[in-house]
This record gives structure tokens, C-alpha cells and sequence, in this order.
């Protein structure tokens, strides 16, 4: 069973030993993760999701508007633009991923995104994203930013190629991204377009030239910082607390998992504004002292993705306990 319960402006859900999202589950292919939706135009939804493990390999993603499948893309595609909307809609979607023996895997999470109202006789497209620039964040993953276009209208959305192909979309709000899923000591070109309500898209933006870090870490800039965990017992009960920094993401984190012997524990949701600086949380791990769990925690991205897990640290339930690399 999964709960969200309110906790000081914070959600907490608890897995309650199930599986977490990605998990194989019975052999089927795990739920899609880091599923985001954004309204392109009045009448259209891009939608973007993380590969799903399949013990038999994914042979292609399912895209569902509510109970309807509108949709499905190749096992190599994680991203489709849902088109021929309404607009000042409200919509509802899901991915599932499909492996090769032709079996389902569960839906991921819902995500929702409206259409802005339609726009009547708009032929002026936006005017190019400016001074964009980025930064490599470890070895798979780039940070973008780009000043904002201006529209006669609004700017609904901003694209994302690299190189002349398509890889992301955010809301007309968000100047700035995380690219994930990239190779690492790697060298990509990467540009920005803006798209308003009429479907008008903007010229490219200059373009900027990346290379990821080297290695095989994974994307070891997106990850918590100081990472901190002590154990500590009350009336008998043990308690495991954590404090970290937010990763550096150009962006507000709102949620974090958080994995408990190998195993997702917690994710955390704040509800209201999240904290800058250090972030704390505590939990319950029950009346036995003198045992060891390891724990880390990452966080997910203003781009929906998850980024790379903090070190895992080793504490032992008992007064004063302290962590361990």
C-alpha cells in the first residue's frame, strides 16, 4: 500500500515494501520513471520518460491519454509529441513499456499538463532564446540555460535539439535544463527554440558545444551534496536522520528518494517552497539497536529526470550512531 500523508508542508510516500518504480516485476517490464508532460502549443503535449528495465529488453513504450493509448514509439524512443488536443485542456498521461516477448508492464505515475487557449490568426513566431549557455554535469548529463524569447502572444514552450534533433521540451516559464541519459567524454552541440500557443517556432538560438566529464560516473554533478546520516533512538524507537545540500540544477528540487538497503524507501515531495540550503528529514526504523543499514538519496530534476545518487553511507541503529562511507 502507498500513502501520502502531510508532514510539516512536506508529502511523504512510502513504499511499504512494494517495488519501486522501475522495478521488473514477475519478469514484465517495470513502470517507466521520470515521466514529465508540458503543453507544446494549444494543441499539443510533448511527453518524455526514463528507459524501463526489462529482463527481455523493451521493444517499444505505450503513450495513454487517460484510459486511451494514443500512441507508441520504439523501445529507443523516450519522448513523443501528443498532438491533435483541444485547447485550455486539461489532460491526463501515463507510459507503459512493452518488452519483447509482447507482455505490458505496469503504468508509471500520471502526469498531467494543459493547453493554453487557441490563438486566433497568429503568424509571428517567437523571437530566438538568447545568450544560451550550459556546463557538463559529470559524465552523462549537461546543464542549459538561455535568456527568455519574446512573443506577440506568449511563449508556451522551449525546445531542446541537439544537434538537429529534438531531444527535450519545457514550459514557456523555465529558462533552464538538465540533459540526461548522454555518454560520457562526449562532445554535443546543442540549440533552443521557442514554440507559441499557434504552433509558430522560434529560430534557433546560437548554438552551444558541450563535452560530458569522462569516466563512467553517473552524473555525478547532479547529485545531493554533504550528504549526512546519524541515528539516534527515542522511547525506544531508532530514527535515522539526514541532511544534505540540493544538487546544482539551475532549478527548484521539490522531490527526493530516498533508498534504504538497496531499496526505495521514501520519496519526499515538499508541498510548499523547498529549502535552499541544507534540507533535513528523519525517520523510523524500529526498536532494534546495534543494526546496520546503508542509505543514499537523489533527487529528481526541474526536467523530471532523476539525477545521480549521493554516496552511500552506513549507520548503525544505536545512540549516537554515526555514518560511514
Amino acid at each position: 500500500m502507498r500513502r501520502v500523508l502531510p508532514l510539516c508542508g512536506l508529502l511523504l510516500i512510502a513504499s511499504c515494501g512494494r517495488p519501486g518504480a522501475g522495478e521488473e516485476t514477475g519478469g514484465m517490464p517495470g513502470a517507466p520513471t521520470g515521466v514529465t508532460a508540458v503543453a507544446g502549443s494549444a494543441t499539443s503535449v510533448h511527453v518524455m520518460w526514463n528507459a524501463a528495465p526489462a529482463a527481455q529488453g523493451v521493444d517499444g513504450y505505450e503513450v495513454y491519454r487517460g484510459p486511451t493509448k494514443v500512441t507508441e514509439v520504439p523501445g529507443s524512443t523516450h519522448m513523443v509529441d501528443v498532438v491533435r488536443l483541444h485547447p485550455s485542456t486539461a489532460y491526463v498521461f501515463t507510459v507503459r513499456a512493452r518488452d519483447s516477448a509482447g507482455r505490458l508492464g505496469p503504468r508509471s505515475r500520471e502526469v498531467r499538463a494543459t493547453t493554453p487557449a487557441a490563438v486566433a490568426a497568429d503568424r509571428s513566431a517567437p523571437t530566438a532564446p538568447g545568450r544560451l549557455a550550459g556546463r557538463a554535469a559529470g559524465g552523462r548529463a549537461v546543464q542549459l540555460s538561455w535568456s527568455a524569447s519574446t512573443d506577440d502572444r506568449k511563449v508556451v514552450s522551449y525546445e531542446i535539439y541537439q544537434g538537429g534533433t529534438k531531444i527535450h521540451s519545457v514550459g514557456g516559464g523555465q529558462t533552464a535544463t538538465v540533459v540526461t541519459g548522454l555518454r560520457p567524454d562526449t562532445r554535443y552541440s546543442f540549440t533552443v527554440r521557442a514554440r507559441d500557443a499557434a504552433d509558430n517556432l522560434s529560430p534557433a538560438s546560437d548554438t552551444v558545444g558541450l563535452t560530458t566529464a569522462p569516466g563512467t560516473d553517473d552524473s555525478r554533478d547532479t547529485t545531493p551534496s554533504a550528504f549526512r546520516a546519524t541515528t539516534r533512538t527515542a522511547d525506544g524507537a531508532c530514527y535515522l536522520d539526514l541532511s544534505w545540500l540540493p544538487p546544482r540544477t539551475d532549478g527548484v528540487v521539490t522531490e527526493y528518494q530516498i533508498q534504504l538497503d538497496g531499496r526505495t524507501a521514501t520519496s519526499l515531495t515538499w508541498g510548499g517552497t523547498p529549502p535552499r540550503g541544507r534540507a533535513t528529514y528523519s525517520f523510523y526504523l524500529g526498536r532494534e539497536s546495534g543494526t546496520r543499514h546503508r542509505v543514499r538519496l537523489r533527487a529528481r530534476l526541474p526536467d523530471g529526470t532523476w539525477g545521480g545518487f549521493s554516496p552511500e553511507l552506513t549507520v548503525t541503529t544505536a545512540t549516537g550512531g554515526t555514518a560511514a562511507p
